[in-house]
């Protein structure tokens, strides 16, 4: 037992360390600390304690208990209280981390403590953690890592986590949510315009606003009738303009962003003054309140990614989730999980065939950004290493609106059908295609005659659009990688023939809200055959700290980043043993399901209480069966009871 707890011990060690945490063994540096530990013996005889782990980390204290065995985690008393008695400070990690904790307030000035009840080994453990204050003790949800007690995040975590306080992404969230909303309703009730054409109207009035400071006034929309002077043909004017200061490029492609915003121009209906807008058009009073509610907003808050972030709300407001569009959305926190799948170098060159809004480029653009060295390579990357394909044209224009709001006007965006490409010539896009980032139309094969039209073909087809080595990451439903068909299990024995599978992992229910499908991700090496005995990994990522909430949908909360860090580290194989039910290392065939359903077994070994447990559950089924005369199911004789 004692080498299995110095095992544990040195795993907790290495999760402290990979979240830069400055930890001392029994003991502390910290001299108030360590002298408050000379009286701190859990056997509560004013003799020193050792606790396994101290650490100062800002103005909070850590302290932790390992024992070796799940079943000595904690010991409560029968009100459901944490026990304080010797036997459980001694035997118990977080009844020991707890008395610890409470030493520390009484003996010293620090008045805010995180207390660890540590339990298990390296692959089957419990990282249990309470707040300790003067005022007592709170449980917080149990942790993969000790990433959110960093320097970087424990301020944040106290304040949501212990505080409970909203997070400001989740005010800021119900702020441009609230005024997408308001926005809707007015393109609705003022402008007559459907689902697909509001982002279209906004596109053109961020373009037009983004002229302000080129000679853009908002006193030039005077409603004037004159064909040549609407609206309308002023904020195309200044749309245009901002169009060739962002240098979008070909002509082609500027042309074919333009002819999709002339209904500004042609409906009259957003040219006329109303009465109940104050004599305004529509389209001013829109214009008013995007300048009014969203530039301001930038100018007196400095918060430089407000505009963006709007904008990304705004299009997949409609139910949450972009449907209204005819598309799914891929939210930020997967488009980012993608770029660390890949490990995104700022010399990689991007591709995303269905790119939608453009939020994988926009989420691949600003990783490598931050990693390139100066500003050659920062132009090099907007002007050469982003490409993407987007079929429909109302599409095309918001992902290119979207790519402008966000610093880039140079993304080589095209307007076509992706599978209608020859992907020997896009893999030579931008030198060469080493990344390939994928959410494809889902369920658009519906028989034989549109079998071409499944995930499976637009994977394998992205896939052979890479060059040798390169990595791909896409966004499927699970029934993508069960393959019932005929037709997708041919295509996943041509998937295993050119690209090797790394691994698929399952996603939350609710990544896309509202939608009711449930996604996985798979990420695969372009141009290498899969190995007979290549090992790939399948995650149950289900739980990834993403919670929905009234009037937000999908929010982080602050597990996540814990959820996040554990993935990346076995994923990265930094995690040498790891629980079965979160991801299961394996060879694969075409045949098998490639999820981590399919693969699961339960690798923990059963306790005494577990077995003991089995035998009550046993012997109540046996007598309830007797007793409803069914004991010949167990051999005796005499049929039923009535017999």
């Amino acid at each position: 037992m004692a080498k299995k707890e110095a095992n544990f011990d040195l795993y907790i060690h290495d999760l402290l360390v990979e979240a830069g945490i400055q930890a001392d063994t029994q003991g502390s540096n910290i001299v108030p600390i360590n002298e408050a530990l000379k009286t701190a013996s859990k056997h509560q005889t004013g003799k020193a304690g050792f606790p396994e782990y101290t650490a100062v980390v800002g103005d909070f204290v850590l302290v932790m208990e390992d024992k070796a065995d799940r079943a000595n985690l904690c010991l409560k008393e029968a009100d459901g209280t944490i026990s304080t008695t010797v036997q459980a400070t001694t035997d118990y990690a977080v009844n020991g981390a707890l008395h610890y904790a409470q030493h520390i307030l009484q003996k010293t000035t620090y008045k805010k403590v995180f207390a660890f009840g540590n339990a298990g080994d390296s692959k089957h453990h419990t990282l249990q953690p309470l707040f300790v204050d003067k005022n007592g003790y709170k449980w917080l949800p149990e942790v993969q890592t000790f990433e959110n007690f960093s320097a970087a995040h424990i301020v944040e975590y106290y304040k949501q986590l212990v505080l409970e306080e909203t997070p400001p992404e989740d005010i800021e969230l119900a702020d441009i949510l609230k005024k997408a909303k308001e926005l809707h309703e007015y393109l609705r009730n003022y402008g007559g315009l459907g689902e697909d054409e509001k982002p279209l109207v906004v596109s053109a009035i961020l373009l037009a606003l983004r002229e302000k400071e080129y000679g853009f006034n908002l006193n030039q929309l005077a409603g004037d009738t004159l064909e040549s002077n609407t609206d309308g043909a002023i904020l195309y004017q200044y749309l245009e303009k901002n169009l060739q200061r962002a240098k979008v490029a070909p002509e082609v492609k500027k042309q074919r962003v333009l002819n999709q915003f002339t209904l500004i121009k042609d409906r009259p209906q957003l040219n006329t003054k109303r009465q109940d807008l104050g004599d305004k058009t529509p389209l001013k009073y829109f214009a008013e309140y995007i300048n009014n509610n969203i530039f301001q907003a930038i100018v007196s808050n400095g918060r430089e990614d407000y505009l963006g972030r709007f904008y990304g709300e705004f299009v997949s407001y409609s139910g949450g989730d972009g449907q209204a569009l005819g598309v799914v959305l891929t939210p930020r926190h997967i488009t980012e999980l993608f770029c660390e799948l890949v490990d995104l170098k700022p010399t990689d060159v991007i591709f995303d065939p269905c790119c939608g809004t453009g939020g994988f480029l926009i989420s691949g653009m600003h990783k490598m950004l931050r990693a390139a060295k100066n500003d050659t390579e920062c132009k090099h990357i907007k002007q050469q290493q982003i490409h993407g394909i987007e079929i429909r044209d109302d599409m095309f224009s918001i992902a290119t609106t979207n790519m402008i709001l966000r610093g880039d006007g140079q993304s080589n965006l095209i307007c076509e059908d992706f599978l209608a490409q020859d992907p020997g010539e896009l893999q030579l896009k931008g030198g060469g295609i080493t990344v390939g980032f994928m959410n494809p139309p889902y369920s658009q094969a519906k028989g034989k005659d549109t079998a071409n039209l499944s995930e499976l073909c637009f994977i394998r087809h992205l896939l052979n659009s890479i060059t040798t080595g390169g990595r791909a990451a896409v966004i499927v439903p699970v029934s993508a990688m069960i393959g019932k068909t005929k037709d997708d299990k041919a295509v996943k024995q041509d998937i295993l023939k050119k690209p090797t599978l790394e691994g698929v992992i399952s996603l939350n229910k609710d990544t896309f809200y509202r939608v009711g499908t449930i996604p996985c991700i798979a990420v695969f090496t372009a141009g290498e055959p899969h190995p007979v005995d290549k090992i790939a990994k399948f995650i149950n990522f289900e739980d990834d700290g993403f919670e929905v909430k009234k009037h937000l949908g999908l929010v982080e909360t602050e597990r996540a980043k814990d959820k996040r860090q554990y993935l990346l580290d076995c994923w990265r194989g930094k995690v040498a043993d790891f629980p079965s039910s979160f991801m299961v290392e394996t060879t694969v065939e075409d045949t098998d399901e490639w999820l981590h359903s399919f693969y699961y077994y339960n690798d923990e070994i059963p306790t005494e209480a577990d077995f003991m447990n089995s035998i009550a559950d046993y012997l109540t089924f046996e007598f309830n069966m007797v007793t409803h005369g069914k004991g010949y199911l167990f051999g005796q004789k005499g049929g039923d009871s009535n017999a």
